[in-house]
């Protein structure tokens, strides 16, 4: 039975590297990795800083078609080539549905997103203004985790696939919840996230799939398992005995 949601499985095309020993192929995220099932609706990939989380979910939007430094498939802006060539042996198994809306926010670089729409917006025979399907306001205008969230609340449109890299790094804990509420709602109708994540409210999302990269490649791993519910569990339920520790000379 041929699956409706926009995007089942990545697989990585194995028997094109020539050396896993180089990056990108070195990574966590990649070295062990033959192919990664996704969620219908929510999928999460969290890991240690420098497992390749960004890495791999950047590969995973530029083969759907997404501009590497984030935007809709029709930004085709770029200040510096940065990404890696991992998108070129990966290979994307996709539903009969096409989504109707889709986004790839990457944390690093929605600056660069917003002064494209500044840009757009200046010219003169470019039709509506850009910023109107983003809340109407300025982003630039607005702080970074505001930004954000005009980005998540207007922008995403419903019936698409949102790609997001670490969409926390502006969110106050509060925000980061009105971002679940918000996933929800889009879940509802008919939309797919893939997200990579320190943060576990972020992945806190009921009944997604979360895949931990470790040095035996992706694994899944429920919410109460990952090291970062955990961690933080422990630290907030013995903040005293955490800071002594942590400060013992």
């Amino acid at each position: 039975m041929i699956s409706s949601q926009f995007l089942i499985e990545i697989k990585l095309k194995r028997d094109d590297i020539v050396d896993f020993d180089e990056y990108p192929f070195c990574l966590d995220a990649v070295r062990d990795l033959s192919s990664l099932r996704l969620h219908p609706s929510v999928t999460y990939i969290i890991g240690e800083n420098g497992s390749g989380k960004s890495t791999l979910l950047e590969a995973i939007a530029v083969a759907w078609g997404f501009n590497p430094e984030g935007g809709t498939k029709n930004f085709g802006f770029g200040t510096y080539v940065s990404h890696s060539e991992l998108h070129k042996f990966i290979r994307l198994s996709r539903g009969i549905k096409r989504p109707k809306d889709g986004f790839f926010l990457r944390a690093e670089s929605f600056f660069n997103v917003a002064t494209e729409i500044e840009r757009l917006d200046e010219d003169p025979m470019g039709g509506p203004p850009v910023k109107t399907f983003y809340g109407g306001k300025s982003l630039h205008a607005q702080s970074h985790g505001e930004s954000f969230m005009s980005l998540v609340m207007n922008r995403f449109g419903g019936n698409g696939l949102y790609i997001l890299d670490e969409p926390e790094a502006a969110l106050s804990p509060t925000r980061q919840m009105a971002l679940l509420a918000r996933m929800k709602q889009l879940v509802g109708e008919n939309s797919q996230f893939i997200i990579a994540t320190h943060s576990p409210i972020v992945m806190a999302y009921p009944d997604a799939v979360i895949y931990q990269l470790g040095s035996d490649g992706p694994t899944v791993v429920g919410y109460e398992d990952t090291e970062h519910y955990q961690v933080t569990r422990s630290f907030l339920n013995n903040t005293r005995s955490a800071l002594d520790a942590l400060f013992e000379e």
